[in-house]
């Protein structure tokens, strides 16, 4: 890879990573707070609505948005094709909707769900707004943007719930939040953005990236109904309780795997996209994204499994602790997630769209299946589910690109094996601590260090290749910046 293209990278990287940091660090300390202000029902009443905007939102975010970047040649033409497109297919989107909220509120037996999901599905409006200046920036790697436009969306939508919150607006003010995020998110980043849409649209370009972007958007729209259709079944037979402690034991993983996976996502696939004619320096691109991004999420999630008692403790209180067995399981979970992200951007980049639906088939048979036989036997066996097929989906993404970057599954456990068994001895290490009765506070802060220790010392005393690569980052980093002051 050129120096040119690997700067390109690392800028990319980086800006997408602080963007993310940005927002999520904003949004987990409000979490925080609401949680403390709001009951847990309030919680389960907005995810049973998300739901539905969730998988109604991949018809926005899925394909066209993906062919754009992909497509090599793709011009103003092209981009204001998806836009009227998008636009559309958003406004009949929340009409069908619209009409649909008194059913679904039928089907909770809950009226008060009505004007909730009426007002919510405006996001799928402002979304269909937004989407292609996304595709925009991502393809012209200006990352930077996003820093804005994000930061500014979750600040005041930070603002606005928590004032809502204490002002007792309940429900209300977690709906209120999500709208305002998604609106002043997409305000910022068309003012910062130079690109619009012309006065042109062709039936035809529109229908050759269809072509290509169909097959993302069923992949999508399989994978987002079958994850919310855990919770669907968790609000239909359990109660609202029992989904907001799911919920909020997937949040602080998603957290964590949300900064890095998305910044790797967004940077990751354009690259690629970029290099698609020279399969060896895709795979370079992939190996290197599988290393490090396991050497980074490894230590994260096996840490939140040996603190997460203290830590729900902390920060949600006493009411909060059910949540904790879901935490865990959620952490092992979404440990890999990065590594199922490369391989599936290598199979983008590389224009095979096809195998990423057919894959996506495999994995939602496999996990339908699981879902079925845990959904009886209470909500933590349905997270279990939920890793069982984590577990599989993982070779079923890497079996194509043992053929496509000649990159096995075998090949890839062996890249991230050194980091995975430093972190899990790590966490051994670490888990007897929270046994000692110190303040919650206290106890997280010695987890946090000595945990740290140990694990940046068994990797600089096994000279383990990620942590190397990255204090090679840092230091050439370090040393472009002094060259410039």
């Amino acid at each position: 890879m050129s120096d040119f293209n690997r700067r390109n990278i690392l800028n990319g990287f980086f800006w997408r990573f602080a963007e993310r940091c940005g927002a999520q660090g904003v949004s987990a300390v409000v979490s925080v707070l609401l949680a403390r202000l709001l009951a847990p029902e309030a919680y389960g009443t907005i995810a049973l609505i998300t739901v539905f905007t969730g998988i109604l939102q991949i018809f926005v975010d899925g394909g066209m948005g993906n062919a754009l970047i992909q497509k090599k040649d793709a011009d103003d033409l092209d981009f204001s094709s998806v836009f009227y497109f998008n636009v559309a297919a958003c406004l009949l989107l929340y009409a069908a909707m619209f009409f649909a909220a008194p059913f679904i509120a039928s089907f909770y037996r809950d009226p008060g769900l009505i004007p909730l999901i009426r007002v919510l599905g405006l996001t799928l409006i402002i979304s269909g707004i937004k989407n292609v200046q996304q595709a925009y920036v991502s393809r012209t790697m200006q990352f930077k943007r996003f820093f804005a436009a994000t930061l500014a969306g979750t600040a005041g939508a930070a603002a606005l719930g928590v004032s809502m919150a204490l002002m007792d607006f309940g429900v209300w003010a977690l709906a209120a939040q999500q709208i305002l995020n998604i609106t002043v998110d997409t305000i910022v980043l068309w003012l910062t953005v130079k690109w619009r849409p012309k006065r042109m649209f062709s039936l035809k370009r529109l229908k050759s990236m269809l072509g290509y972007g169909w097959k993302l958007l069923v992949s999508g729209l399989l994978d987002r109904i079958y994850n919310e259709l855990r919770q669907l079944i968790i609000g239909k037979i359990y109660s609202p309780s029992d989904l907001a402690y799911y919920n909020q034991g997937q949040q602080f993983p998603c957290f964590l795997v949300t900064n890095i996976n998305t910044s790797i996502d967004s940077v990751l696939f354009p690259a690629m996209s970029d290099r698609q004619g020279s399969p060896s320096e895709v795979r370079s691109m992939m190996r290197r994204s599988v290393k490090t991004s396991a050497y980074i999420m490894a230590p994260l999630m096996t840490g939140a499994v040996a603190s997460a008692v203290p830590l729900i403790r902390l920060l949600l209180t006493e009411r909060w602790l059910s949540c904790a067995p879901f935490l865990r399981v959620f952490c092992v979970t979404y440990m890999f997630y990065p590594i199922h992200t490369a391989n599936l951007n290598a199979m983008k980049a590389m224009g095979r769209s096809d195998l990423f639906l057919k894959l996506e088939l495999w994995k939602k048979a496999v996990g339908m299946a699981a879902l079925f036989v845990s959904m009886r036997h209470g909500v933590l066996a349905m997270a279990y589910s939920l890793l069982a097929e984590s577990v599989a989906s993982q070779f079923i993404n890497s079996w194509p690109n043992r053929t496509l970057l000649n990159y096995s599954c075998l090949e890839q456990i062996k890249d991230i094996m050194p980091a995975v068994l430093l972190a899990v001895s790590m966490g051994i290490c670490i888990s007897p601590i929270p046994r000692l009765a110190l303040p919650d506070a206290a106890t997280l802060v010695i987890m946090a260090a000595l945990g740290s220790i140990l694990y940046i010392g068994g990797s600089w005393l096994f000279k383990l290749e990620a942590f190397e690569y990255i204090l090679d980052v840092l230091k050439s980093a370090m040393g472009k910046r002094g060259k410039e002051m």
